[in-house]
């Protein structure tokens, strides 16, 4: 039986259909037919060879992915071949599967942060993923039952959703009186306000300079939408509130950094998520002095993935 896969020969060209055989799962590895697979913006990135970082920096990504390689980590399908090992799945199950794998040796992985392991093996990227009609994956472990969803939503949540939730629960103990102010209003961050009610009771504060989006960012559970070049956006926001208690940054810019971390009260987080890239200034007596957190926060971790679903 054979499968086909779209993959990267040649960084920024097309991506060349491979027609290859099924791949017998050894030991602990399953099969699963994909029935859906996301395409995430770091995809782009990938295929590119690179990430714009800004200011004519870029993150060398030739090194990291070799091709051929199939990309592909937001997948979801259904289990049809299983190794002699697996006991936790069946054929037939469908599965959303966490992509984000890593050594399984290292301090890093065994404290549950296999998705910051220095040695990753992530789907799509050090390993084959789901731009395909089968993806092989190593341990049932990553398998996640998504119950009712569909599946074409379920398998965005490997990503996008989990980067969405992994970020917010860096908020915590925040009450629902605080004012949080989330930045961007793309895939990720219509999930971070969605979240934000479902998980801790608030309707944010959202900065999004691209009006179109406004009235989608409301129907999400936004409060208040803010351009934030309009003229004293930042006065108006700091008079209103005292200061945010905390600001999710899903753009990754240097602008929206800079204008999360300007937005902070005293005591206040600001988590950096996005990767747009670009470089800001931070004047380090203004940490000191307010005592605020700059935390980033990449993808999740296997567990906050199960949580989410």
């Amino acid at each position: 039986m054979s499968m086909i896969s779209y993959q990267v020969e040649s960084f920024g060209r097309p991506l060349a259909q491979v027609v290859r055989d099924l791949p017998k799962p050894q030991g602990t590895e399953v099969v699963l037919q994909v029935g859906s697979c996301g395409v995430c913006h770091s995809d782009v990135h990938l295929h590119d060879g690179y990430f714009d970082l800004g200011n004519d920096v870029k993150l060398d990504m030739t090194r990291t992915l070799k091709p051929p390689r199939t990309l592909g980590h937001e997948i979801a399908g259904t289990v049809v071949a299983v190794g002699p090992d697996v006991r936790d799945v069946s054929i037939g199950d469908r599965r959303v599967v966490f992509p984000w794998i890593g050594c399984g040796r290292c301090a890093l992985c065994e404290s549950g942060n296999e998705h910051l392991c220095n040695s990753p093996q992530a789907l799509g990227i050090h390993r084959d993923g789901g731009f395909a009609t089968h993806s092989l994956i190593p341990h049932p472990r990553y398998l996640i039952d998504y119950g009712s969803l569909a599946e074409e939503q379920a398998c965005t949540y490997a990503c996008s959703g989990l980067t969405a939730y992994s970020a917010l629960k860096k908020l915590i103990p925040i009450t629902p009186q605080d004012p949080l102010l989330i930045i961007g209003a793309g895939g990720v961050g219509l999930s971070g306000i969605r979240l934000a009610r479902q998980m801790f009771g608030i309707a944010p504060i959202v900065v999004e300079v691209d009006r179109s989006k406004w009235d989608i960012a409301r129907e999400a559970g936004a409060a208040e939408l803010i351009d934030p070049n309009a003229e004293g956006a930042i006065k108006s926001l700091m008079k209103a509130t005292g200061g945010v208690a905390a600001a999710v940054d899903f753009v990754g810019a240097a602008a929206s950094f800079s204008f999360g971390f300007n937005a902070l009260r005293k005591a206040g987080k600001l988590i950096c998520v996005g990767l747009f890239g670009g470089a800001t200034q931070i004047v380090p007596a203004m940490v000191s002095m307010k005592s605020v957190s700059v935390i980033g926060s990449y993808v999740g971790s296997l567990q906050e993935m199960r949580e989410l679903l």
